[in-house]
């Protein structure tokens, strides 16, 4: 069968259309779902007409894919869900800074010195406890998921999670490696090895009362509320009063690859994800805090500003990430 070479001709240039269009869209390497992700982005294509594809995975397997590229990367753009993967990835020099015009509406402590991170929205490590329970009602520190007391009632992920990391460096920037190491073993002592490779998990089994108590990040107690909204839970927010650390937060964020091609695109991009109508997207479908001041949360969540938050830069969960890791390991945490 012969083919027309009108045929032939539309083909050709379909495809290089299709090509030509590909080669103008963003590239982001997210680790983030793309239900968080995903809404804002649409928002940011309908306004300018930038198309953006996301190439979705784990935050660290995406900084180490970005670093086995260099300049061969087709992304323009990181997204991670941890604030430590985005400091590595300035260490290592994968990224370039962030307009100052853009990055200034973000507070020092939540971006990359030099501006080539910035976050993008807050989370919080909390307790979640069975309100129905009786055996986890002394809890109000993270610490106390050490007591003998909660030995096989405690719910926690596994330590590879990176919120998890995070927290212990929160934790451990803020009282020290040897009361951080103790913690560690008495958590270790009350899970044996019996720990969830999901946060929803653990909220799910301490409302239906397998668990009294756990430490997640607030977000999921919402969203399990949200669809049973007479589970018997409990919201802790741990470490407050004069003599406690604070609530341990950690960042989602941003970052412009070292090697973009479409570097004033890139930019529109994170200029659009730190402002006002992003912002409110983010809390809206994620239920974390934004990060540019005054955007509020999702009106269920504690607002920001309410509670005490430890003293710790996002940037530490970086910078620290080897030695949390190393004392993780000393301890032998699942």
């Amino acid at each position: 069968m012969k083919i027309s070479t009108q045929i032939l001709l539309s083909a050709a240039l379909l495809l290089s259309s299709t090509a030509s269009a590909l080669a103008e869209s963003l590239v982001v390497y997210s680790g983030r779902s793309d239900k968080f992700v995903k809404p804002v982005i649409a928002d940011f294509t309908k306004q300018t007409g930038i198309e953006v594809v996301v190439h979705t995975g784990s935050s660290t397997a995406l900084l180490n894919k970005l670093k086995l590229e260099g300049s061969r990367t087709a992304a323009d753009l990181y997204i991670s869900n941890d604030a430590g993967n985005l400091q590595k990835g300035s260490e290592l020099g994968l990224f370039q800074p962030v307009p100052n015009d853009t990055a200034s509406v973000i507070p020092a402590n939540m971006r990359a010195a030099d501006s080539t991170w910035v976050g993008l929205s807050a989370r919080a490590r909390v307790l979640v406890v069975n309100a129905d329970s009786k055996v986890a009602g002394f809890a109000t520190s993270v610490f106390d998921l050490a007591d003998p007391r909660l030995k096989g009632k405690l719910a926690i992920t596994h330590s590879s999670n990176e919120s998890y990391i995070a927290g212990v460096t929160v934790y451990m920037q803020a009282v020290g490696k040897d009361k951080t190491r103790t913690w560690l073993e008495g958590m270790k002592a009350n899970v044996g090895t019996s720990v969830y490779n999901k946060h929803g998990k653990i909220v799910k089994d301490i409302a239906a009362g397998t668990k009294a108590i756990g430490l997640v990040n607030h977000y999921y107690i919402f969203r399990h509320l949200e669809k049973y909204p007479n589970a018997p839970l409990r919201m802790v927010l741990p470490d407050q009063g004069d003599n406690g650390m604070g609530v341990a937060w950690n960042v989602a964020g941003v970052a412009i690859s070292k090697h973009t091609r479409l570097r004033e695109q890139a930019n529109k991009l994170v200029a659009y994800l730190v402002s006002e109508a992003g912002q409110q997207t983010f809390a809206k479908v994620n239920r974390e805090y934004p990060t540019r001041p005054g955007v509020p949360a999702a009106p269920e969540v504690p607002a920001a500003g309410s509670y005490k938050v430890a003293d710790v830069p996002m940037v530490e969960l970086g910078r620290q990430r080897n030695a949390t890791l190393d004392l993780i390991e000393s301890v032998g945490m699942p």
